[in-house]
């Protein structure tokens, strides 16, 4: 089928037949898409002028049950973007599920959240400021939502998650939604889109797609705008580089390359639960949705005297990882999104390749269960070795999006902490160990290059939510490397969308405005 794109309130059709969305087990196309030929202008003035009103009429308990409702139709059909994620992004049943369910999940979060807010439409930070001798002249600081729109640029790897974790956020705010998924992987975005505005639950204009390119989107942003994009580097430059994006001065917020990282205490060693533990976390981050996942870990630091216990480790256990289509009973990794994808994965692990050895898997004695194994975008699991990792390069700033990670040897804790800087900056690390000092050091060393730090010992080994896993209660992004960007975060993520104004005047007018708002 050809998809639709979703503008100023209509469905709308691409120009031609547009880009080939495949199934990357089969290499068969399983649905086309085009943007050509779109007034996107039009659909962002549509949005600006009827969508922003209409949604920031509504206070956030209202917008909160809108959230909900959208819950409600993607759970009904919950079963449909299970199918959808096996056809056109090769998902296991494990990997869809982090997709679909995280977003449905997300929506339900901050459903919750807004219905802690109220019957108020807009919001200040608890507390006023003294400016004068005069205890009756002070200020506050009001939150009040953007009167533009949010356009959504989202990557290939999570099609649904993606979406709502942005959608929902902002549309709690007030600020009407453009999404633009990465086209590759944009049916089950599509799928999701549709049973949302056949409910008719949202005002017209709230939330618009497209499935195609999104050509001269960027010319047409305007400085009440924002733009959220997750994605390549490149991508991201090109984007920000754009003369009417820097002329308007637009938000941007972007989430990018992330070489993250996993680090094993000295203090844990080879036998014991928490060494367990991190052996079981590390290869379930390597194979989860084939290894494309922006928070996966691509460096491990270990000890130096407990590198070779750890190759032994992951390498047996990456051993059992059957890969192939998803459809075959046992297969627990799946395919790379595209041809194109296994070639950059193949690409960049031959760079990877010149500072380390291989440890297991590089494509040796490697046979997908597939029905045809070379018309599939598979890649078998690699593990790579560094002994002597301050010495290399491309190993801190080559991230293979895939199946890949690295082995790195530390001899003392400081040469941990150095290691971990070479990242340049990094969306989230996770630490293994029992040693409550050298996990608040951890903190202290590790907080300032990356956007979240996940802290395991005996007492959590068993219950935390994984390294790779963003929950909407925590911020989302990282600094350098990672884009600079920042999304979701609680109520954090609702300022993103919002203009912070300083309110000055009698500590009487102050109060009642303090006491009309929601305070976040």
């Amino acid at each position: 089928m050809k998809l639709l794109n979703y503008l100023a309130g209509q469905w709308v059709e691409g120009e031609g037949l547009g880009v080939s969305l495949c199934d990357p087990v089969s290499a068969e196309p399983v649905a086309f898409a085009s943007s050509e030929g779109l007034d996107l202008a039009a659909a962002l003035d549509f949005a600006r002028v009827r969508a922003n009103p209409a949604l920031q009429a509504l206070t956030f308990a209202q917008r909160a049950d809108l959230l909900a409702q959208l819950a409600d139709v993607l759970m009904v059909n919950r079963d449909s973007y299970y199918q959808a994620a096996l056809s056109n992004s090769g998902n296991t049943a494990v990997d869809a599920g982090i997709d679909v369910d995280g977003g449905i999940g997300t929506l339900k979060y901050f459903s919750a959240l807004g219905k802690s807010l109220g019957e108020s439409c807009f919001a200040v930070e608890a507390g006023m400021d003294r400016l004068s001798k005069e205890k009756t002249f002070q200020s506050a600081h009001v939150l009040t939502p953007l009167k533009g729109v949010a356009i959504h640029i989202n990557a290939f790897n999570f099609p649904s998650w993606g979406l709502w974790e942005k959608a929902s956020v902002s549309l709690l705010a007030g600020v009407p939604v453009f999404a633009k998924p990465a086209t590759t992987s944009s049916l089950l975005t599509y799928l999701m889109i549709k049973d949302v505005v056949d409910a008719d639950i949202l005002p017209p204009g709230s939330l618009s797609l497209i499935c195609g390119g999104g050509h001269d989107l960027m010319d047409h942003v305007q400085s009440s705008d924002l733009v959220f994009f997750t994605g390549s580097a490149d991508t991201a430059i090109k984007l920000r580089s754009n003369a009417n994006v820097i002329r308007s001065n637009v938000r941007f917020s972007v989430e990018a390359d992330s070489l993250n990282m996993s680090l094993l205490g000295a203090d844990v060693l080879a036998g014991t639960p928490l060494f367990d533990a991190f052996i079981k976390e590390v290869v379930k981050e390597m194979t989860t949705k084939a290894g494309q996942k922006c928070t996966a870990i691509r460096r491990i630091m270990v000890p130096a005297s407990q590198i070779d216990a750890v190759a032994e480790a992951l390498s047996a256990r990456l051993a059992k990882v059957v890969v192939g289509d998803p459809r075959n009973e046992g297969v627990r990794m799946g395919p790379l999104m595209n041809k194109s994808q296994q070639q950059a994965a193949e690409e960049g692990l031959t760079v990877l390749l010149q500072e380390t050895e291989l440890v297991f898997g590089g494509g040796k004695d490697f046979s997908p269960v597939a029905e045809d194994p070379a018309a599939g975008c598979f890649m078998q699991p690699t593990l790579l070795r560094c002994d002597e990792p301050l010495q290399a390069q491309r190993i801190h700033d080559t991230e293979v999006f895939g199946p890949v990670s690295t082995l790195m040897a530390y001899q003392s804790e400081s040469e941990a902490w150095a290691l971990a800087q070479r990242g340049g900056g990094s969306l989230a690390c996770s630490v293994f160990t029992a040693d409550d000092v050298l996990a608040l050091r951890a903190v202290e060393m590790l907080a300032v290059h990356h956007g979240r730090v996940l802290l395991v010992n005996e007492t959590v080994q068993a219950g935390h939510t994984g390294h790779g896993i963003v929950m909407p209660q925590c911020v989302h992004g990282g600094p350098g490397r990672a884009g600079g960007g920042e999304e979701l975060g609680g109520m954090r993520g609702l300022k993103h969308y919002m203009q912070r104004t300083a309110i000055q005047g009698d500590v009487a007018v102050l109060k009642q405005l303090l006491d009309a708002a929601a305070i976040i």
